[in-house]
């Protein structure tokens, strides 16, 4: 037989609705082979633990031609592979969680889904100190030699695959659709990135559309393929808190980036660091918890000053900086008894930008001179934005020129 007559009895199981990875996993307990599942008639097959029903699908003969557009994908690049559980180089990490997925499709470098992995993942709609820990953290653990693995998703995600593109590092993007789909949409151009520096990963065979129950499964690879899982930002109900109680289970370290407590994508971390897991300020701290499970040996340890409250008093480029201006300063601008009409009247005016300032500030404190470059705004603007925003209530004064949003 053939390596792709073999795959394709691999994939042709896969295929058989209602062949999920713990249904394969009985077959191949009780058969050996795809193949020899296929030999095998309706009554042998459901002694295995197999619906009736589910048998007689398996024996349709029709079943093994629906494999052959995954074949076609396989042969129609040099980068298109599909790795089954038979492969030696299957990855080792992944071989050993429950259920491991009896096939993977990878588009890219084959080769990197058996290299030291650390999972960051996070919420869809970071906050501005989320998405530069979520870059930072990403660039310098992939630079220190850690491939970073995420789920291509919104927000956190992307972000960390773009940290470890930015600093010439391969990443693996892990999807719950068909290795022929991109989603979102939105990150086609980084798919493409991803395929030329790393790889996209999947388990689910070609035309899958994305499904809300794909999720969970595509998360369990995420953490199965990871040594550790970063969460950055995550709310009470998260699916990357799922990832986390995944990577749990399956033995692996967790790690999560406290935040402040007005802010409710920390509630998911702080739950988190409260069941267990390692509270990350540095890189160190990752790499302090991960160096009893693989060797570190000439990796450059990088520490990361992008980290907690530091995220809100640094730049973009993670340099601290220094404010030229205060809301002190700007406040003898206004009158304390200022005309309760004309503030209406701005806040009307002003309602798009003041989100567009609410947005980029996060809920850490945050300096003036950081949110102009972040808003596009100028210091005037934003001042008198600011004043406005804490007569509403909706952010503070922290003091030395900063402030802090509270909702």
């Amino acid at each position: 037989m053939t390596p792709a007559e073999e795959i394709q009895y691999w994939v042709s199981l896969l295929r058989v609705p209602g062949v999920g990875p713990k249904n394969y996993q009985k077959l191949l307990t009780a058969f050996g082979t795809p193949k020899a599942v296929f030999d095998s008639d309706v009554s042998a097959i459901s002694k295995a633990g197999i619906s009736q029903s589910l048998a007689q699908s398996i024996s349709d003969v029709s079943v093994l031609k629906s494999a052959q557009s995954d074949i076609d994908w396989l042969q129609a690049a040099d980068n298109h592979y599909i790795i089954t559980l038979s492969c030696e180089d299957y990855p080792r990490l992944l071989r050993q969680i429950d259920n491991p997925p009896p096939v993977l499709y990878v588009h890219g470098n084959p080769d990197l889904l058996n290299d030291p992995q650390l999972a960051i993942i996070g919420s869809r709609n970071p906050t501005q100190g989320g998405k530069i820990n979520a870059h930072d953290f990403s660039k310098y653990l992939a630079q220190a030699g850690l491939c970073i693995t995420s789920g291509l998703a919104l927000g956190v995600d992307g972000i960390a695959h773009q940290g470890a593109l930015d600093a010439g590092m391969p990443t693996i993007a892990v999807i719950a659709t068909g290795i022929d789909r991109v989603y979102p949409a939105r990150h086609r151009k980084l798919a493409h990135d991803i395929v030329e520096n790393g790889a996209i990963v999947s388990e689910f065979p070609l035309g899958v559309q994305p499904k809300s129950e794909n999720f969970p499964r595509r998360n369990r690879i995420i953490s199965g393929l990871s040594h550790g899982t970063l969460v950055i930002e995550a709310a009470l109900r998260s699916g990357s808190l799922i990832t986390a109680r995944l990577a749990s289970e399956q033995g692996r370290e967790v790690f999560a980036i406290p935040g402040s407590i007005h802010n409710p994508l920390a509630r998911g971390c702080h739950r988190l660091i409260r069941q267990g897991a390692k509270l990350v300020e540095t890189a160190q701290d990752i790499f302090d918890e991960m160096s009893s499970v693989i060797d570190l040996e000439g990796i450059d340890i990088v520490d990361i000053k992008t980290i907690g409250a530091n995220a809100a008093t640094t730049d973009d480029t993670g340099l601290q900086t220094r404010s030229s201006n205060s809301l002190g300063e700007n406040k003898n601008s206004f009158s304390s008894s200022a005309d309760a009409e004309n503030v209406k009247n701005a806040e009307m005016e002003l309602a798009e930008s003041q989100q567009l300032l609410l947005d980029k500030m996060g809920f850490d404190p945050v300096q003036i001179d950081q949110l102009v470059p972040r808003t596009g705004l100028s210091v005037e603007e934003v001042s008198a934005m600011l004043l406005i925003l804490e007569l509403q209530n909706r952010v503070s004064s922290s003091g030395g020129g900063t402030y802090t949003r509270l909702k």
